[in-house]
């Protein structure tokens, strides 16, 4: 039996009031309290335009605190007044389930008690991505991977097609508690990138444009280059295709062989 208090995530997406969707919109007019979990104070003081009573998540971050932590005492936050028996109301910028954790544990955790709650999407960075940088993902293929997660784990790595790396200010951060690191980490990152991809191998610094009066970030480097750039959290990093597609010749045998055999049937 469902209990009487609600939740919704939403996203408010990256440009201020460029990219929020009128279902968006109106969950956040209609709720009874909105959590904000945005990246600018401009776009909360904005939120706040929309509803009397939005509460910041910003302030449960703290330097030399496990991020784990700030997003179990958000999700809590958000659970109290749900348990309270109040529509509440989530708003993340971007899309609410992407490179968001207490979205998506609040949801779990509101349904695991007998709550309404669910996710409605939002315009992502990776959105932005696409159209500032012109790439089609669906004509080589794109591969995305959270920085340090790359590090730290052995992934296989397709160069033929695109790699995004996300969050790479923060990359090589073990502790989960630092707001970004030092060049030296970036080293390690550009020796595990040596693996599949020449040093000299272009990359790309991309960072969305969060006001309507600024313009994406788009700096074109090297991967050996990435040690000295100037790349805080917010900062993406691409790499282009190494190399071209390979054909896969039996593949494309038993696909002619079974186009034959359809014509003919």
């Amino acid at each position: 039996m469902a209990h009487e208090g609600s939740l919704v995530c939403v996203g408010l997406g990256m440009t201020l009031g460029s990219h929020l969707s009128p279902l968006a919109r109106s969950h956040i007019e209609q709720a009874d309290v909105v959590f904000a979990g945005v990246s600018d104070g401009i776009v909360e003081l904005w939120l706040q335009g929309m509803h009397p009573d939005v509460r910041s998540l910003q302030p449960y971050y703290r330097e030399g605190m496990s991020r784990l932590r700030t997003y179990e005492n958000m999700v809590e936050a958000m659970l109290t007044e749900v348990r309270a028996g109040r529509k509440v109301v989530g708003a993340f910028y971007g899309h609410p389930g992407v490179f968001a954790l207490p979205p998506h544990r609040a949801i779990a955790q509101a349904r695991a008690e007998g709550y309404a709650a669910h996710m409605d999407p939002g315009i992502s960075a990776e959105d932005c991505l696409y159209a500032d940088l012109a790439i089609d993902p669906g004509r080589v293929g794109c591969q995305h991977y959270e920085a340090s997660q790359f590090m730290f784990y052995r992934r296989r790595v397709d160069t033929s097609a695109y790699l995004v790396l996300w969050q790479v200010g923060i990359a090589g951060d073990q502790s989960l508690a630092r707001f970004s690191t030092p060049a030296v980490y970036r080293e390690v990152l550009v020796d595990v990138l040596a693996r599949d991809y020449p040093r000299d191998h272009p990359a790309i610094i991309y960072k969305v444009a969060t006001l309507p009066i600024h313009t994406p970030r788009i700096e074109h480097t090297t991967i050996a280059g990435l040690i000295d750039a100037d790349i805080d959290l917010h900062a993406t990093v691409v790499l282009p295709p190494a190399r071209e597609l390979e054909p896969d010749a039996q593949v494309r045998a038993r696909l002619d062989a079974l186009d034959a055999r359809v014509a003919h049937a």
